[in-house]
């Protein structure tokens, strides 16, 4: 397929990077090559975005030092960048709605403007009318349109990079809403990097709610064993043992430099509910 026909498309993941691991960064490899080998997207941007502070996540440092960290990480990548946004609200943000603010982005700088290096934050933005919810073909290309947001097919597009781990808390009662999963498969996409513990198709297939959006959800295999974790990489910072190779220099050097991720840290927010299982309580649908 010619380059100019593909879609141009924008992979953003959402996490606690707490800390960034060479893992995560190696996700936007595996999803970038597996998407390209396809046909049908040009990959232009990757997008790291640390949840906030407000996430009550246990043993979750502050996120300023998780964006710097990110930062390191992706100095050296020419299409990854990393997006403070999500990480300087006070209050915990649902995924879609980091979706949606980065989908706005991307159509307030869409008309004249190429989609490498357009998404920063603390820039003016252009306001975007809302435009009812909705699926319609027009012209032979189909729109979809949720919540005020628009995607087209011949446009850039954005999708939700994620490991496995995430597709299998959908099933997690009271974690997620329904509308907003939906919202996330159906008007943006997933991007779903395995690993050998769960079974992904299984999942999809077992659950009706994302069974509708099958075609959404690109499943990408991940063929090296690694079970590396950011909850495995602090364990072993608080033991005193080397971690080197598992996250990049830069990011090893900024904490041992602070000395973060101490036996103290890891007991920020015990005890605390989790930020969606706070709001969402009561419902688990």
């Amino acid at each position: 397929m010619d380059c100019a026909k593909k879609t141009k498309l924008v992979l953003l993941s959402c996490g606690s990077y707490n800390p960034v691991t060479n893992m995560h960064l190696r996700m936007f490899e595996l999803a970038r090559e597996h998407l390209q080998i396809k046909g049908h997207y040009e990959v232009v941007k990757g997008i790291i975005s640390p949840v906030g502070d407000g996430y009550n996540e246990k043993g979750l440092i502050e996120a300023s030092h998780r964006v710097e960290m990110a930062k390191l990480a992706v100095e050296s990548s020419s299409w990854i960048e990393v997006d403070s946004w999500e990480g300087r609200q006070a209050d915990w943000q649902e995924t879609n709605k980091v979706l949606r603010h980065h989908w706005e982005e991307l159509l307030s700088r869409e008309q004249g403007t190429d989609v490498v290096g357009t998404v920063k934050a603390g820039r003016k933005r252009k306001r975007i009318d809302a435009v009812s919810i909705s699926n319609k073909r027009k012209h032979g290309k189909m729109e979809v349109a949720h919540k005020g947001l628009m995607h087209k097919t011949d446009g850039p597009h954005l999708m939700l990079l994620c490991g496995a781990d995430v597709l299998e808390s959908f099933g997690v009662p009271g974690l997620w809403k329904n509308e907003d999963i939906e919202e996330i498969v159906g008007s943006y996409g997933l991007v779903c990097i395995t690993r050998s513990s769960f079974d992904v198709d299984a999942f999809i297939q077992g659950s009706d709610l994302l069974w509708p959006h099958r075609h959404n959800i690109h499943v990408v295999r991940e063929w090296v064993a690694n079970d590396v974790s950011a909850t495995h990489v602090r364990r072993a910072l608080r033991r005193g043992h080397s971690v080197r190779y598992l996250l990049p220099d830069p990011v090893l050097s900024y904490i041992q430099e602070r000395r973060l991720y101490t036996a103290e840290s890891e007991q920020t927010n015990a005890g605390v509910v989790l930020a969606p299982l706070q709001k969402h309580a009561g419902n688990h649908g």
